[in-house]
């Protein structure tokens, strides 16, 4: 009976996996079609063929459009904030003569995701449709933005606790220094190269350390 009894758990979770592997491959193929089509253009059939599915496998595990398009564009955002975070996660334990080179690593990574495709798409599809999903547009600033500025802030204080950086308010550097890594790319066409995102990431640090460094 043990053997059995523990051959079928080992069989549901076999099963529990593979949902939630299609789950995940639905979503990431609907982010993609969304990305390439926008809401209105975006068809079931085409996002289940994306991703390697039938069409009723889709509606398994999403009710509808309005709802596939909600989750996964906050699986996008996920996806986007995780690789923000651990980018910032660099600037933990950093010693005085390191800071320089710590910022400049975690902007390079910042500026690089902000570049990255994925986050562009979320971007523009955010701005696109702000209005049919208010909600879920201030879902995703929260999930994003919000989410990578306060883990910001929190290394910057331990920072400048340690003496490393001026006294300060560390939200406010927090949004100061996203503001210099973010702001060139708006006034660069889409595509613009890596070597362009690492010396606006390098510049950005050195404007920043004028004003907040010791």
């Amino acid at each position: 009976m043990g053997s059995d009894s523990s051959t079928a758990v080992s069989g549901a979770g076999r099963g529990a996996r593979s949902r939630e592997q299609r789950r995940e491959a639905i979503l990431t193929a609907a982010f993609t079609v969304f990305a390439r089509r926008g809401y209105a253009q975006t068809c079931v059939q085409e996002v289940a063929r994306e991703a390697g599915v039938a069409k009723p496998t889709v509606y398994n595990h999403l009710d509808d459009k309005e709802a596939l398009y909600r989750e996964a564009v906050q699986a996008a955002a996920g996806r986007v904030a995780e690789q923000g975070l651990t980018a910032v996660e660099w600037l933990r334990g950093v010693a005085g003569g390191q800071v320089r080179e710590a910022l400049t690593a975690t902007g390079q990574a910042l500026t690089e995701l902000w570049h990255g495709p994925e986050a562009t798409s979320l971007r523009e599809l955010a701005c696109a449709h702000a209005e049919s999903f208010p909600g879920l547009t201030a879902d995703l600033r929260e999930r994003t933005a919000v989410r990578l500025q306060r883990a910001l802030s929190d290394h910057l204080a331990r920072l400048a606790l340690a003496g490393h950086l001026r006294p300060c308010d560390p939200d406010r550097a927090a949004e100061h220094l996203l503001a210099l890594l973010t702001g060139p790319a708006r006034f660069r066409p889409y595509g613009a190269g890596s070597d362009e995102g690492a010396e606006d990431a390098r510049q950005a640090v050195e404007v920043f350390l004028r004003a907040y460094g010791v």
